[in-house]
């Protein structure tokens, strides 16, 4: 079994799932007492939405190169980032370490394709409906169409994640205006909906929805658990 070496803290909760999910994986798989052999550096959340929200993406890589360098010698094989918006520098952190990085957009793409859907809407923080390092990749590695909500949706989704999802808070009035957002991007054509922030699936549940829900925390963690079992 490979050491998976995970970047989280961003924010715990959503990192709470990943190590969840990876365990449960790996006990499916393997049964008796299996567990997932693994290494993860935790953000103080508090520096990294800070940065973020004053646009210092430089500090904010060369913290993610920091953690990743510490991952790196603390013996794991490859590196998951545990979350969508810092996927922003995932090319550089992979330029300035010697592990594999399993990079979040790959594999959703590649489950999007599976299930033979074109277009799908993207839902996260602000920075990632809006900036192209999520939305580019999808479109020219994988060829898919990637439809965002409006300004003032976009708006609604980043204040919930910041101000409700991230502190540990579930409103069920939060819920609906997902609900109601997710219908209008079904409505301009997408056929699935791409939940591109690891807190989302703590508010939004695929059983309450007839669209196919693309839950990227779930579809990471157990794509890592597939890399980590491999023999490659």
């Amino acid at each position: 079994m490979k050491t998976i070496g995970l970047i989280g803290g961003m924010s715990w909760e959503s990192s709470l799932e990943y190590y969840r999910i990876i365990n449960e994986e790996v006990k499916k798989r393997l049964g008796g007492f299996h567990s997932a052999e693994c290494l993860m550096y935790s953000f103080d959340f508090q520096t990294i939405e800070k940065l973020q929200h004053e646009g210092d993406w430089d500090k904010l890589t060369e913290l993610m190169v920091h953690a990743a360098r510490k991952i790196e010698r603390g013996g794991a094989d490859f590196i998951v980032i545990c979350t969508n918006t810092m996927h922003k520098m995932a090319d550089r952190i992979q330029e300035e370490v010697n592990l594999p990085l399993l990079h979040m957009v790959d594999v959703i793409a590649k489950r999007i394709k599976f299930l033979n859907k074109k277009t799908v809407g993207l839902l996260g923080t602000r920075f990632t409906m809006e900036q192209g390092f999520y939305k580019d990749r999808l479109r020219d590695k994988y060829g898919l169409q990637v439809l965002i909500p409006d300004e003032q949706e976009r708006q609604a989704i980043h204040d919930i994640l910041y101000d409700e999802l991230c502190l540990g808070e579930i409103k069920k009035i939060s819920q609906e205006k997902f609900r109601n957002i997710i219908e209008n991007l079904t409505s301009n054509g997408a056929e699935g909906i791409i939940l591109g922030c690891t807190e989302i699936p703590l508010l939004v549940d695929q059983k309450d929805y007839e669209i196919t829900l693309f839950d990227t925390t779930t579809l990471h963690a157990q794509a890592a658990v597939e890399y980590a079992l491999s023999t490659s």
